[in-house]
């Protein structure tokens, strides 16, 4: 049985490895990745530059607002931690219709009038050659306005060091009262919403395919009338298994060939420098780390990610069991479609949940539903970060998905055996309640 076993397993893998559509799809996921990556220098060389400055001339006819403005940007850039200005401020002593060529020469760039406004203290006009970028915009008449209450408070005879108390930052100290919270948390809410899912994204992707393949596999070899001939030289049993392991073992690949496209992309990254936006990135990803392991995560780390790897193989296990006996009581893979709706549907309530996992921070139906099969292994390991669950909660959802395969492996093989050569889609469900009921 262990050599028919093995001949199944590496047959049904190099069909998969080997066929068109495995290397075309890896190429296509090859270049994206790469490209994603390394999409800055990309546009770089077809002519884009994403270190370049906005450009944005100043026509100043009040004599004493262009310093302040100038000012009032760096002050926002501080406000929101920019490294650096995404403007770049220029004095232009001329006519409004001579900015105006500029515009002209360069139609991205920008140009500003301030007036002076007896009754409003000050006026402007923003001149562009098309709409702007609205964080760009809004930050700009931000400025304006900033620039306006300055002029304001220096015309009424308001001493600078007053000015300068006026616009500092204010000085916010955060205290909680719950001791069993803090800061941290609001960090890491953040950290769950938005990294987190993409980290989920592939697990969730490869279930999904893992499901298809398998279905897809099994109904080719019955509409070819080959699950005769295979059926009469291996038991169902051994050709049940070795869908199952053939599958979670082409997902294993897939998903080590994701990795290395993107070690890829990184090591060309490396090779070829990248530029502020990605150094920008950088940062930020080092902010997250920082307070990932600021808030005490970094020690948790030690078993939260082999807990969450061995829990995701065995969501794959019982993903690859439950789309094998669904394939062979279908007849082709229209009819496979139809029954495997309700696994996407479980598969996207759960990465749905994962990735708003800390708006329902405190909810007990949450905390339920991390140990429901299949949904538990994107669900439970969010959960487990954010302080939701514990140790012995991640424990459980492994016992109860290692029951769950147990299960599908005692009542679906003789759903499997019942109905592998059964090319009939009538009372589908009837006959699989009839087979598991069968000794």
């Amino acid at each position: 049985m262990k050599s028919k076993l093995n001949y199944l397993i590496g047959i049904s893998l190099k069909r998969k490895i080997k066929s068109k559509w495995f290397v075309i799809v890896n190429i296509i996921l090859a270049i994206a990745i790469v490209g994603i990556i390394n999409i800055d220098s990309i546009i770089n060389f077809f002519g884009g530059d994403f270190s370049q400055k906005q450009s944005i001339y100043v026509i100043d006819n009040t004599n004493e607002a262009y310093d302040i403005l100038n000012t009032q940007l760096g002050s926002i850039d501080t406000l929101l931690e920019s490294d650096e200005s995404s403007f770049e401020l220029k004095k232009y002593d001329s006519s409004e219709e001579d900015a105006k060529k500029l515009i002209e020469e360069n139609k991205k760039n920008i140009v500003v009038v301030l007036y002076s406004d007896e009754e409003n203290i000050m006026s402007a006009k923003i001149i562009s050659q098309n709409t702007m970028d609205m964080i760009n915009y809004q930050t700009l008449v931000t400025a304006i306005n900033n620039t306006k209450i300055s002029l304001a408070i220096q015309k009424s005879n308001i001493p600078l060091e007053e000015i300068n108390k006026i616009y500092s930052n204010t000085d916010i100290k955060r205290e909680i009262l719950n001791e069993d919270a803090s800061s941290d948390d609001e960090n890491m809410q953040m950290i769950m919403t938005t990294v987190f899912p993409i980290i989920i994204l592939p697990f969730f992707m490869l279930s999904i395919f893992l499901v298809q393949m398998i279905g897809a596999e099994v109904n080719d070899e019955k509409t070819t009338r080959g699950m005769e001939i295979i059926i009469s030289n291996v038991s169902p049993k051994t050709h049940f298994f070795a869908k199952v392991f053939a599958g979670n073992f082409f997902v294993l690949i897939q998903g080590l060939l994701l990795i290395l496209f993107a070690a890829l992309g990184f090591f060309i990254r490396y090779i070829t420098g990248g530029n502020s936006i990605v150094n920008g990135l950088g940062a930020e990803v080092g902010n997250i780390v920082n307070s990932i392991l600021s808030s005490g995560i970094g020690d948790k780390l030690i078993y939260i990610i082999p807990l969450t790897l061995l829990l995701m193989i065995m969501t794959f296990v019982g993903y690859s069991l439950l789309a094998g006996v669904l394939a062979s009581m279908t007849t082709n893979t229209e009819d496979f479609q139809h029954v495997q709706t309700p696994i996407m549907i479980i598969s996207l309530v759960g990465y749905y949940l994962a990735t708003m996992s800390g708006v329902f921070k405190g909810a007990i139906f949450i905390k339920i539903l991390s140990y429901v099969p299949f949904i538990s292994a994107i669900l439970s390991p969010s959960l487990l970060v954010l302080g939701e669950i514990g140790i012995v909660d991640i424990i459980i959802s492994l016992v109860i998905m290692f029951i769950t395969n147990v299960l599908f492996v005692k009542y679906g093989l003789k759903i499997y055996k019942a109905g592998i050569l059964n090319y009939s889609s009538k009372g589908l469900w009837k006959k699989m309640l009839k087979a598991m009921k069968s000794k």
